[in-house]
């Protein structure tokens, strides 16, 4: 049976109510259930080799401290100036320096530039055997083709005589009842070759020493040498010749001069 306690008074402190009992206690934990040691791992019968040491790389020591850079750069030596002799170079030949031609045709003593075909012709013969002094190519081309036009008149006369004699000879042999015309254009023929050959020969001889004068001059001119024209003799020294005065005038022929 239980017992009320007494209520205490006005001037005392009450008592606190007992707790109630807790009918829900906790239940015990179950105990844990012990855990299974671990098997022990097996050991590695591959072990890491021990890696080999590197080499210590020796670097080169860098120097903060660069090379002085010299602002004043190598003098320059320029080439030694080249003195190139500028060639000379001569106007056409005429009057005075430094061909010193003739100013009139009729002076025989210098040679005539820009001669024309009568004035070469005349000077041509005045100088018949003058081998001093100089000959232009004007006045000494214009008498070689004087010469020639001459001498084409016994040259035809000459080929035409022998076209004849070659055809009456030809036509008596195989006409024999013709014989007295082919005679006769033979007998033609035969006057035709004799009068070209005269003519041809007396003309050869005629200019033959103003020929040779006019090359030997021609040669002066040119700054050769006269006696050079005697290489006209052989079949080679011909061609050397005719080159020789087809050069241009040269001032330095003045040597030849009188």
């Amino acid at each position: 049976m239980m017992t009320i306690p007494e209520q205490p008074g006005n001037g005392d402190q009450a008592p606190q109510a007992p707790q109630a009992p807790q009918y829900n206690p906790q239940q015990p934990q179950a105990p844990q259930v012990p855990q299974q040691p671990q098997q022990p791992q097996a050991p590695q019968y591959n072990p890491q080799q021990p890696q080999a040491p590197q080499a210590p790389q020796y670097q080169q020591p860098q120097y903060q401290q660069q090379a002085p850079q010299y602002a004043q750069q190598p003098p320059q030596y320029q080439q030694a100036p080249q003195y190139q002799q500028a060639p000379v170079v001569y106007g056409e030949p005429g009057v005075g320096e430094p061909f010193n031609g003739a100013a009139d045709a009729d002076d025989l003593t210098r040679p005539l530039y820009g001669a024309t075909f009568s004035q070469a012709i005349r000077r041509f013969f005045k100088n018949y055997v003058n081998f001093k002094g100089r000959a232009s190519r004007s006045e000494y081309w214009w008498a070689q083709l004087f010469l020639f036009l001459i001498m084409l008149v016994p040259m035809a006369l000459y080929v035409i005589s022998v076209v004849i004699v070659a055809a009456g000879t030809v036509s008596g042999s195989y006409d024999s009842y013709d014989s007295d015309g082919s005679d006769a254009a033979t007998g033609m023929g035969v006057l035709l070759m004799i009068v070209g050959g005269i003519l041809m020969l007396v003309i050869g001889l005629g200019t033959l020493l103003p020929t040779i004068s006019a090359a030997w001059r021609r040669l002066h001119d040119a700054n050769f040498a006269g006696p050079f024209y005697l290489l006209s003799l052989t079949s080679i020294g011909s061609i050397v010749v005719l080159v020789f005065t087809i050069l241009p005038s040269k001032p330095e022929g003045r040597r030849f001069d009188v």
